[in-house]
Order: C-alpha cells, then structure tokens, then sequence
C-alpha cells in the first residue's frame, strides 16, 4: 500500500559538499556582505540579470544555499528559500501569492499561529480566509470562487493529527488553476506533498528536521519560478520583509538533517508501539497509525515506504484538570517535558487548545473536537520504549484517568 517510488532519504544520502579546505563539512559562510571585482557585476546582480553571484545575505548565503539545496532534494523541488521560522516562511508566501481582495481556502484544523494569521492579521489586506473540513471535498468546492488564490493545508494536522488526502485535493487545485499550499512539518521523509500534487511545501525546521531544539527556522520549497518571485528585490516578499536565516544556524541544521530519516523511523516506532498500548488499556488515543484512525487507509496509501506514520499521537486525559497533572506527573517521573514544539529527541507534551491552539475560538476548538483534555505528545528517541510505556502507565493510574 505505501508508496515506494518516493527515495527522500536517497536523495539526502547523495549530497555531497566539500568544505574550502576539503572538509567534508561545507564552510560557512560567517558574512553579510560580499565583494564584487566589477561595479557593473554588481549592477547586473541588482536588475536581476545575473545569477549565480551572493549580494547579501538578506538575499542568498553560501551557507542557506547549501541548506536549501538539500531541502529542495528531500521536497522534489527545483528550489528551497529558508527563513527565520516557520511562521516566516507561512506568511511570506502568502504575501507573494495574495493581493487585496483576493481569497484562501484553508483547512479548519491548523497550527494556531497560522489560523491566527489567516482569521486575524489578513483582514487589513482584504484577504479573506474560509475554514473548512480539508477532507470534506464538497465544502472546499463550494467555498470556491474567481478570487481564491490558495488552498492551504497541513499533512498531518496540528493538532488533531487528521490526514489530508492532498492527491484529492490537487486536483481541485490543478482544475480551477489555484495553489496547493502544504506544511509538511509532521512528516518530514513520510509524505512527499509535491509528488501528490502540492505546489508549494513549507517546513517549520525547528521541529523535525532539526531535531535538537535549539534553532528557530524555516523553508519555502517549490519551482525556480516562485522562488526566484519570493527573492526578487522589487517585489519579492522574502527579501522586503527580510525573515533571514543565519549562516551558522543554516550550517547547524544541515549537519542534522543527514541522520532525519533515522530519526523519524525512531520517533515512528516509538509512537506506534505506545499508541497501540495505551488504547488496549482504554485510552483514547488519536494517532494515524491506529486502525480506527479516519484517515488511517488514506495515510496508508500516500506515505513514503520505511518511516512510519509519525512521532506525534494525542490523548484524552478526560478533563483540563487531570491532563495538566497529567504532564506534570510525567515530568517529575522524566519521561520529557512539558513545553510546546516538537520533534526533539525527548518527549514534549502540551495542552494545545491552552497553548499552541489558543488562537482559535473557543466555539470553533468545541466544533472540531479540540477540547482542553487533549495531550499532544511529541514522543522521542526512547531506546527503552517498554520502560517509556510503563512509566506511562504509572502516572495514568495515579492521575485516575482510566
């Protein structure tokens, strides 16, 4: 069932960068500014008439390019441009494809932040977002018009971990001529958005990719084309609004991205074994792996082979109370920490409809099922996942949850 056409982990194993002296690390490129042995050179680069030569590193940097080369590779992309983080590269892309008065279609179960920006900040713009079931594919026809410029989405949500079905929702997208937008965050290696039909692929690289939690970042993969738009020094969203990534932490993430494919087996393994334990108990689990997920066969069907469905599951703690005593208890006992992200090497737990999902209205998180019970678990690199369950265990009895 899974797809095995799709080599992501190939195409990150297959670069090959030599630093200046022959490290097989690549240099960094520790400046802002570069020189040019011609003003007129210069001057070309400016207009635009020339490629291949670094302005300042608010454009392009040695470093971010290398970077961005090997995210274009793990995205099936002939372009990446990074930012400062992944609401960066969210809202400047959607900067370079929406005008006043035009108009988004998004899914109704995004990262906070995102919906925050789409509901909140585009209003001032004249940009008007509808939110619907991103797999109730009458809904997203119907919220159809002449002004809708993207449908945007997330692979896997956050934080309700419902899969989109986006070869579906493509070719809604390819027929009425609008962008397919997709945060692949969750599932960086698992899904590979453009080869079911996605235009444009945004990762937050704090998460996954990263892996360490300690770096802020982001990428905006998809054609030349857009990139070169998103770059361009009249119009380009990117380089006015200037969310740069710094050389150093560029260097930094690309020396992690190489063991990612390991790592998300791991999280994946993990995940898995301590979601199928946990509901044999009697909790209710969320997490795409599971038979009785509602997505479960579309996830089946649109993942790359070999990585799993993911390092993310919810549970119901059955109220707001017992969830927070919850993650404490699980902190005190180490099994990680209470803190938002995810993807780091340890497990981080929250309430997201009391953090990361706080931005939506209470009405519409009781609608969509995102009640203040739920616990996202981003769970880690636990070598000893039985010990991890165990545990597990131990502060469920103790907390009286089932």
């Amino acid at each position: 069932m899974h797809n095995k056409k799709n080599k992501p982990a190939n195409s990150i194993q297959d670069l090959q960068f030599f630093g200046e002296f022959g490290g097989v690390n690549p240099s960094i490129a520790d400046s802002s500014t570069f020189t040019y042995l011609a003003g007129k050179t210069m001057g070309d680069v400016f207009e635009g008439n020339l490629t291949g030569c670094y302005l300042y590193s608010r454009h392009t940097n040695p470093s971010t390019s290398y970077l961005g080369e090997a995210l274009a590779k793990l995205e099936y992309t002939k372009g990446a441009i990074l930012s400062s983080s992944g609401m960066a590269a969210i809202t400047t892309t959607i900067l370079q494809i929406c005008n006043t008065n035009d108009e988004i279609i998004s899914s109704r179960t995004i990262y906070g932040g995102t919906y925050a920006f789409m509901k909140n900040y585009l209003p001032k713009f004249n940009i008007k977002t509808t939110f619907v079931n991103i797999n109730n594919l009458s809904a997203i026809k119907n919220a159809i018009t002449k002004k809708t410029k993207i449908i945007y989405c997330e692979t896997i949500s956050n934080p309700l971990l419902e899969v989109a079905d986006l070869k579906k929702i493509s070719k809604l997208t390819k027929k009425y001529g609008i962008k397919l937008v997709v945060d692949n965050t969750f599932t960086p290696m698992i899904f590979s958005p453009t080869k079911m039909g996605a235009d444009i692929v945004i990762h937050s690289l704090t998460k996954f990719i990263n892996g360490t939690s300690d770096t802020v970042g982001g990428v905006v993969c998809s054609n030349e084309d857009f990139i070169s738009e998103m770059i361009d020094v009249n119009t380009g969203s990117t380089m006015l609004l200037g969310p740069v990534m710094d050389a150093m932490r560029a260097a930094s993430i690309l020396k992690n991205i190489r063991t990612l494919h390991l790592r998300m087996k791991k999280h994946s393994e993990n995940a898995i074994y301590l979601a199928k334990k946990l509901q044999k108990d009697g909790i209710k689990v969320i997490y795409p792996g599971l038979k009785n997920h509602p997505q479960h066969e579309i996830m089946k069907k649109n993942m790359n082979d070999g990585f799993g469905f993911g390092g993310m599951l919810v549970i119901d703690a059955r109220s707001e109370t017992k969830a927070n005593k919850l993650m404490e208890e699980m902190q005190a006992k180490n099994l990680g920490y209470l803190a938002v992200s995810l993807g780091f090497y340890k497990t981080l737990f929250s309430a997201p409809s009391l953090s990361t999902s706080s931005e939506i209205d209470e009405k519409e998180r009781k609608k969509m099922g995102l009640t203040n019970s739920l616990v996202r678990i981003s769970i880690g690199l636990d070598h000893d996942i039985e010990r991890t369950y165990i545990k597990i265990k131990e502060c469920i009895k103790k907390i009286k949850i089932l």
